[in-house]
């Protein structure tokens, strides 16, 4: 078995394999040729010309896997990314001054719960042997405060939130907001 004769036979199945996981056409390329490479240096060790089909799509698998592997690892981050991500701890901090006087505009339940559970750091299983109630009553319960919370930082302000879900940014809606 010669490379060549294996690679001329296969290539176009390999990157229709490819083509299927993986959806930039560079990255394909660059895959094919490091699958290429991995044949060149291991086609002596394959004795049967049997296995060789399954061989390659075994060496393209794992070429894929290792692929978004180092992708994962090493994210693209472009520099406006950082910079949003350097601001939300501030951005944070100064929303988190709100929480107290938010919490304390819910309906006295409401505020109660969030107090112990959100502030205090009670566990929902303490607080709710405490109130004497289900515990998946009161994991309802702290649901719904959340959302009521939730709902009054949308009355007070608009935000900016990135891909992860993270608050980067936010506007104050003045005529809206009670000033926290």
């Amino acid at each position: 078995m010669n490379v060549e004769k294996v690679w001329s036979e296969y290539q176009n199945s390999l990157k229709g394999f490819l083509h299927n996981n993986v959806s930039d056409p560079d990255d394909i390329d660059d895959l094919l040729q490091d699958i290429l490479i991995k044949t060149y240096q291991n086609l002596s060790k394959v004795h049967d010309s049997k296995k060789v089909k399954s061989w390659l799509f075994q060496i393209a698998k794992n070429t894929i896997i290792d692929f978004y592997r180092k992708k994962n690892k090493q994210p693209d981050i472009t520099d406006k990314e950082l910079w949003y991500h350097d601001s939300e701890p501030e951005v944070n901090q100064q929303l988190s001054m709100c929480i107290i006087p938010f919490i304390n505009e819910l309906a006295k339940e409401d505020a109660e719960l969030l107090t112990a559970i959100e502030i205090e750091g009670l566990s929902q299983k303490q607080y709710a042997q405490k109130l004497g109630v289900n515990y998946s009553t009161l994991k309802s319960r702290v649901q719904k405060s959340r959302a009521k919370l939730y709902d009054l930082y949308n009355e007070c302000c608009t935000f900016s939130i990135d891909k992860q879900g993270n608050i980067i940014d936010y506007q104050s809606k003045k005529d809206r907001c009670s000033g926290c």
